[in-house]
């Protein structure tokens, strides 16, 4: 059938015009004389005198993978080009037209899975295939296994990767490729049996005022990486895809079937994995999983990530494999972008930021050819700066204790990363819901567990769990496990029934990142099973961290000024369980599932729980919580000569100096970014129309009210207590007014949220008196009072900014 359509599609091109420019191809003898061969998958011959590479095609029409990669890069986490960072994998076949090949990727979303050879074809005709390039033949060899030699030079410097439209996406401005400044790698041009890798030098000349490329390249005008494409042989026939299952914590490969019966789905998914075939009933396999680290990996780190990356090796066995899991060091000399090596790349960025995990597959069936992870170098620099933040070990007698402990919980941390990156790339999900059973995987992300001591001061001594979870056999299992014929899909339904019995639950990432998300589970960097009871403990972690916050959280050959980036995480120690707590305002629990499984709907967060956490929402509101001791007001000071604030700072409109009331705003800006968004507003009326015992949006608003605006705290209560709950009040009111102007309200909250602001500045109007207090009161009611006149008449300010957070 490939034939056929290829024969067709050469035949209408060869009745067009020839561009003047293609030459005739010479003999292959004269054309390869003198260049140095590489023989495999394609055979590869590099030309040094002209600086090309040509590629020796023996059959035409052939599909073959074709991925790209980045073995040199720009080293910007906020442009997301790294060092290592694959593609995905594409299905491509190189068809001559005359004295020219193209290069055709063909369209593997849409396709009709039959014998009928006639329906197959009808489905590839009616959706779009995509020639990615096509270059001049320069030698031919004759005969029935004729060889076709073609210069694929202006191919590998083609911009494969979407560097450009990298750059453009993150606002760099437009970049081209500088043909005159790129050149192809003749040394790392190789063919092996099969598979053959290919490299270029790109330089992309652009505006350079994009910052975040002035930041990494030496001139932002003018930026060089190096591009690897690895073109693939398919894998063998065999391989046996496994459905996918939406409660199996796997991720999904898909296209769309046409050939399903009409009242089933043309959305067809399976899951990804690697090809596992047993070779004894002991359960050695043919090839095992291998993973290599970089080897620039430094130690401790190295030892690290190799610990737990070989965590996943128990699952393996579990699931009745013999040593078909492991990892090692790259082998010394070996091309690390080479697609035969499943890759851990520890990638350095300029500032810190994501790692990541990604299995590239075949498209037609889902098998994944390679694993490939991306490990940030500065997460680790972060950990220990949380962890010297909350120890200030450096003007302790036990310093060097403390110190130590401060690096072994990052480098715990660095061992569940691993594991957690290596579990994507073997074709597994987040579940975020996993941290309600302990250590229950590392397919979550997991907050440091902070605990204080009988001596009242915090112990990191377990901040991280060790191996895996109990989720994280059921994972392989689910994926890999072989069954006896027939007997595979109630095998796969009783692992599914047998750990939801034992208490797991699967949320993935479309449940969990988003403000307005509603699933209680579905939590990121969450602390543990009881969200309210671990929010308390958290909160006193913070308070005790505040209270002994000293000089002693900096190393000793830092600038001062960095105390205040220290005092960054713990003054918001408690973002990602306050979001925790906001999931169960509004909150509703559903479960992942199929038709069969005769689970459905979601079901309201009870009453008292929500109550429960609207009352702690609001506390975080409060100048109790809010406000800074005097030890760390004393202590923060301007960054030195020739430093300067970054965006791990608080904002500051303050000048050199520290803005404690931009600290207040940020942290109060956190609360209300989950607290007002307006997925949850609209849920809260909707279960409160349904259910009158549920908080509706006057209860709301009205504990907001009390607890912000209505507060009578004195200064005596906490340094500049009266300031501070100012600062929080009007943060509150700007949160609220953005939510109405945002237009995603259902009309009748929109309703119900004005009638409690015209309750608002009834009462803010009515307060008088001439001090400061008093004077914001009446400027509060006077904007409540023209917004809701007339909306375009009131300037809203901007949102305050919020330091990162992620990734922890």
């Amino acid at each position: 059938m490939v034939a056929v359509l290829g024969l067709l599609i050469v035949a209408v091109v060869n009745a067009a015009p020839q561009p003047s420019e293609s030459k005739a191809a010479t003999d292959f003898a004269s054309a390869t004389q003198g260049l140095r061969h590489a023989a495999g998958f394609f055979n590869v011959y590099r030309d040094e005198a002209k600086g090309r590479v040509l590629l020796g095609v023996k059959e035409f029409g052939q599909p073959f993978l074709m991925m790209s990669s980045l073995p040199w890069a720009l080293g910007s986490n906020d442009v997301g080009l790294d060092r290592g960072q694959s593609s995905e994998s594409h299905l491509v076949e190189f068809r001559r037209v005359g004295s020219r090949v193209l290069l055709v990727e063909d369209n593997t979303k849409f396709r009709a899975v039959s014998n009928n050879a006639d329906e197959a074809l009808s489905v590839r005709q009616a959706f779009a295939e995509s020639v990615l390039w096509a270059g001049d033949i320069v030698g031919e060899r004759k005969g029935a296994n004729g060889e076709v030699l073609v210069d694929v030079s202006s191919l590998l410097i083609s911009d494969r990767h979407g560097i450009a439209q990298r750059l453009n996406e993150t606002k760099q401005g437009k970049y081209e490729i500088d043909d005159k400044r790129s050149a192809v790698s003749l040394a790392d041009a190789k063919s092996f049996p099969d598979n053959t890798e290919l490299e270029a030098m790109l330089t992309f000349r652009g505006p350079g005022e994009g910052a975040f490329v002035k930041d990494v390249a030496m001139d932002p005008q003018s930026v060089t990486v190096r591009q690897h494409l690895s073109f693939v042989r398919l894998p063998a026939p065999g391989y046996a895809p496994r459905a996918y299952h939406p409660a199996s914590g796997g991720l999904s490969v898909g296209w769309y079937d046409f050939a399903q019966p009409l009242a089933s789905s043309i959305d067809r998914r399976v899951q990804p994995r690697f090809r596992l075939d047993k070779v004894d009933e002991v359960g050695h396999v043919k090839k095992p999983i291998v993973f290599y680290l970089d080897r620039g990996t430094p130690e401790p780190v190295r030892s690290a990530l190799l610990e737990g990356a070989n965590w996943w090796k128990t699952a393996f066995e579990k699931a009745g494999f013999k040593d078909a899991y492991r990892v090692e060091l790259l082998l010394e000399g070996a091309d690390a972008m080479d697609v035969r090596y499943s890759l851990i790349t520890w990638a350095h960025r300029y500032t810190r930021g994501w790692s990541y995990g990604q299995p590239i597959v075949d498209p037609r069936s889902g098998e994944i050819i390679r694993g490939n992870v991306t490990l940030g170098s500065q997460r680790v620099r972060q950990d220990i700066l949380i962890a010297e933040s909350l120890l200030a070990p450096y003007d302790k007698a036990n310093a060097t204790e403390l110190k130590n402990q401060a690096e072994q919980m990052a480098l715990a941390r660095l061992r569940q990363l691993a594991a957690h990156e290596v579990g994507h790339a073997l074709g597994f999900a987040h579940n975020f819901a996993a941290s309600r059973l302990g250590n229950g995987s590392v397919m979550d992300y997991p907050h440091p567990l902070l605990a204080l001591g009988a001596d009242g001061k915090i112990s990191l001594d377990h901040a991280y769990g060790i191996g895996l979870g109990a989720w994280d056999d059921f994972i392989i299992a689910h994926a890999y496990c072989q069954f006896a014929p027939g007997a595979e899909e109630s095998s796969l339904a009783k692992l599914r029934a047998d750990i939801a019995k034992a208490g797991f639950h699967y949320i993935s990432d479309q449940d969990a990142r988003s403000p307005g998300d509603a699933e209680p589970d579905g939590l990121l960097w969450d602390s543990g099973p009881d969200t309210l009871k671990m929010f308390d403990a958290l909160m006193a972690a913070r308070r005790t961290a505040l209270a002994n916050f000293s000089i002693g959280v900096l190393p000793p050959d830092r600038q001062a000024g960095e105390v205040e980036a220290r005092l960054v995480p713990v003054y918001l120690l408690h973002r990602y369980q306050t979001e925790a707590v906001a999931r169960l305002l509004g909150g509703a629990s559903y479960a992942y599932s199929q038709a069969v499984d005769r689970q459905a709907g979601s079901m309201p967060v009870p009453a008292q729980t929500q109550r429960d956490a609207l009352a702690r929402l609001v506390a975080t509101l409060g100048a109790d919580d809010l406000a800074l001791p005097a030890n760390v007001l004393d202590l923060v000071t301007p960054p030195g000569a020739d430093y300067a604030r970054n965006r791990e700072y608080f904002a500051t409109k303050t000048g050199p100096t520290f803005d404690p009331l931009g600290a207040v705003e940020a942290a109060a800006a956190q609360t209300t970014l989950f607290l007002f968004t307006p997925e949850r507003l609209n849920r809260l009326a909707w279960q409160h129309a349904r259910d009158a015992k549920q908080p509706g949006i006057g209860d709301v608003l009205d504990a907001v009210f009390r607890g912000t605006w209505q507060q009578t705290a004195r200064d005596g209560s906490a340094p500049a207590a009266l300031a501070v709950q100012t600062a929080a009040n009007w943060v509150v009111l700007d949160a609220l007014l953005h939510a109405l102007d945002d237009g995603k309200l259902h009309a009748q909250v929109d309703a119900d949220v004005r009638a409690s602001l015209q309750q608002w500045q009834a009462w803010l109007a009515k307060q008088g008196g001439s001090d400061a207090v008093a004077a914001s009161r009446a400027s509060a009611a006077e904007t409540i009072r023209k917004y809701l006149a007339d909306p375009k008449s009131v300037k809203l300010r901007p949102l305050p900014t919020i330091p990162p957070g992620a990734p922890i």
